[in-house]
C-alpha cells in the first residue's frame, strides 16, 4: 500500500500522556510535523476520562502505600518524596500553561482539596505519627499536620466522625497542598490548542507497526469507512494506555518481548446527593486491610467535574481481559506468547495472597462494599450510593527472559527501542500525575542530542527543571507560591 502521509511524529492514542508530549514537542520544535491517532470518537475517553480514574493530584500528601512502616517501626518516605516531585513538575507545566493561554480557566481542570490520612487502632496512630514527624520536615510536606483529637476529626471531617461509637483510637494528618484533577478536561484542553498546528485523526486504529527507513510505517483503518493507509514517522510515541504493550510486542521491539501484561480494572461508589456531597470536602486515605495489598487501601474522595461537586468512594477491585475499557475481549489471551508466559505463570505463583485478594474483591457484593464505606463514614445511606465501573489498566510484569521468573512493576516506566525512534509507557500508579516527569523522561532518553538546546526552553515552561525542591526550601516555597497563584489554588486555612 502506498505510503499517503509523512510525519515526524506519530502519536497513537490521546490520553493525557499524548497530550502533555504533542504540547511539549510543539514548544520545543516548532517546524516538527506532528499526527494524532486515536480509535475512539473523541480525545480522552479512556484512562484520562474523569470517571475512569480517582482524579488525585497524586503527591505522597495523604497516600499510606508511598510511606510504608518498616518492621522496626520507622517510615520508608523515599517514595512520598519521589512522587511529590514529579507532581510539582506537573504543576509548573500546567502554571505555565494557564498563564500563556494553553489551558484557559485552571478551575475547569484542577481545584484545591485538602488530603487526609485516617487510620484507628493505636499501633496505627503510631504509624502515622511517626510519618508526619518524619515527613513534616521536608519542605515538600512543610504543610502537613497531624492530629489524635476526635474534637478535630469531628470538625474537620464530619462526615467520618458522625455516628463513630468505636472505642478505638483515631489519628488523622492532613494537608491543604492537596487537589483534584479533571484529566479528561485537561487532555481535551491540550488538544484544543494542538488542533492548530497538529494533525488529529479520530476514529482511527493504527493496525500494525513496522520499521521503515527512516522511522516506523503506521498502517491504519479508519473505523467508520474501513478504509486502509499507510503513514510513515521518523519518531513514534505510542501513548495508548492499556493498548500500548500490544502495539510494541506488534511492532517486535525486542526490549519488551519479555514484558506480560496483567488487566485489572477498578470500581467506586458515586454519590451525586448534594446534601451529603456538602458534608465532605476532602481526599481521605486510609490503610489497607490486614494482609491486603498496598494498593488496595480505600479512600473518599470529593470530585469536582464539569463544575459539578460529587463524592466517590473506593477503590474495589474489577477484571475484564480487555486492555482497554473500549478493547476486545481477546487482548490478555492475545498478549501471551512464549517470551511472556513464564514471567506471567511465576508472578502468579508468587503472589497467590494478592490473587486471592482481587478474587474476593471482584466477587464482593454490594452490602460488603458497603460496609467498607461505612468503616470511613458509619451513618451513610445505602441509597445515596451507586457503583460505577472506572478504567482499565495494565500491570506490567517484567523479566529478564528465560526461567528467572516475574516481577510486578507498580510505577510507570519508559519503553524504547534502542536508537529512541519508538517509545511509550508501561505501567499504572502515580499515572498521570506524574505525567509532564515521565514525558521529560522519555524526551530525554529519545532526543539525547537534542537535550543541550532543548533545555532553556524546558526550563521557560519548567521553571525548576533538574532541581530537587525538597533539597531547596526556598526554591520549594517560591515555586509553590508561583504555581498556586497561577493555578487559582486558594487552600484552606
Amino acid at each position: 500500500m502506498a505510503v499517503t502521509e509523512r510525519v515526524d511524529v506519530a502519536i497513537i492514542g490521546a490520553g493525557i500522556m499524548s497530550a502533555t508530549f504533542a504540547t511539549l514537542i510543539r514548544q520545543l520544535q516548532p517546524d516538527w510535523s506532528i499526527a494524532v491517532y486515536e480509535r475512539l470518537p473523541e480525545v480522552g475517553l479512556e484512562s484520562s476520562e474523569p470517571w475512569n480514574n480517582a482524579g488525585t493530584g497524586h503527591a505522597g500528601l495523604c497516600e499510606l502505600n508511598y510511606s510504608p512502616r518498616g518492621p522496626d517501626g520507622s517510615v520508608d518516605i523515599a517514595k512520598a518524596l519521589e512522587v511529590n516531585e514529579k507532581f510539582q513538575i506537573s504543576r509548573q507545566f500546567w502554571a505555565w500553561a494557564v498563564e500563556h493561554s494553553i489551558l484557559g480557566e485552571p478551575g475547569g481542570f484542577i481545584n484545591a482539596v485538602d488530603h487526609f490520612s485516617f487510620v484507628e487502632g493505636a499501633e496505627n496512630v503510631k504509624y502515622l505519627r511517626r510519618r508526619y514527624d518524619t515527613l513534616a520536615t521536608h519542605p515538600l510536606f512543610a504543610d502537613l499536620r497531624f492530629s489524635a483529637d476526635p474534637g478535630l476529626l469531628a470538625d474537620r471531617l464530619p462526615l467520618l466522625a458522625a455516628g463513630r461509637d468505636s472505642p478505638a483510637e483515631t489519628a488523622i494528618s492532613w494537608s491543604t497542598a492537596g487537589t483534584d484533577v479533571d484529566f479528561g478536561q485537561l487532555t481535551r484542553r491540550l488538544f484544543e490548542f494542538l488542533r492548530t498546528t497538529t494533525t488529529i485523526h479520530l476514529q482511527c486504529e493504527v493496525t500494525s507497526l513496522s520499521r521503515a527507513d527512516p522511522g516506523w510505517r503506521l498502517q491504519l483503518e479508519d473505523r467508520r469507512s474501513k478504509n486502509r493507509s499507510t503513514v510513515e514517522a521518523r519518531f513514534v510515541f505510542v501513548g495508548a494506555g492499556g493498548h500500548s504493550l500490544s502495539l510494541l510486542r506488534r511492532a517486535g521491539v525486542r526490549e519488551v518481548r519479555y514484558v506480560g501484561g496483567f488487566p485489572v480494572s477498578g470500581q467506586f461508589l458515586r454519590c451525586t446527593n448534594p446534601e451529603v456531597v456538602r458534608s465532605h470536602h476532602a481526599k481521605v486515605f486510609g490503610l489497607p486491610a490486614p494482609g491486603a495489598p498496598p494498593m488496595s487501601a480505600r479512600h473518599l474522595d470529593t470530585r469536582i467535574i464539569d463544575g459539578q461537586r460529587y463524592l466517590e468512594f473506593g477503590a474495589y477491585s474489577g477484571w475484564s481481559p480487555r486492555f482497554l475499557k473500549h478493547g476486545s475481549p481477546l487482548d490478555f489471551p492475545r498478549s501471551v506468547g512464549l517470551g511472556n508466559l513464564v514471567p506471567l505463570t511465576r508472578v502468579a505463583m508468587d503472589n497467590r495472597p494478592l490473587l486471592r485478594f482481587l478474587i474476593e474483591d471482584v466477587t464482593q457484593p454490594m452490602h460488603g462494599r458497603l460496609r467498607a464505606l461505612r468503616e470511613f463514614a458509619p451513618q451513610i445511606d445505602s441509597g445515596d450510593w451507586e457503583l460505577i465501573t472506572a478504567g482499565q489498566r495494565v500491570q506490567s510484569v517484567l523479566s529478564d527472559g528465560g526461567l528467572r521468573g516475574g516481577r510486578l512493576e507498580f510505577g510507570t516506566s519508559v519503553a524504547a527501542t534502542a536508537d529512541g525512534s519508538l517509545a511509550g509507557f508501561l505501567g499504572t500508579l502515580p499515572g498521570a500525575s506524574g505525567a509532564v516527569s515521565a514525558v521529560l523522561e522519555l524526551i530525554d532518553r529519545c532526543f539525547p542530542t537534542r537535550r543541550a538546546r532543548w533545555e532553556p526552553e524546558i526550563r521557560r515552561m519548567i521553571p525548576a527543571y533538574g532541581r530537587s525542591l525538597d533539597s531547596d526550601p526556598a526554591l520549594c516555597e517560591e515555586i509553590s507560591a508561583w504555581t498556586n497563584s497561577a493555578l487559582r489554588l486558594r487552600p484552606t486555612a
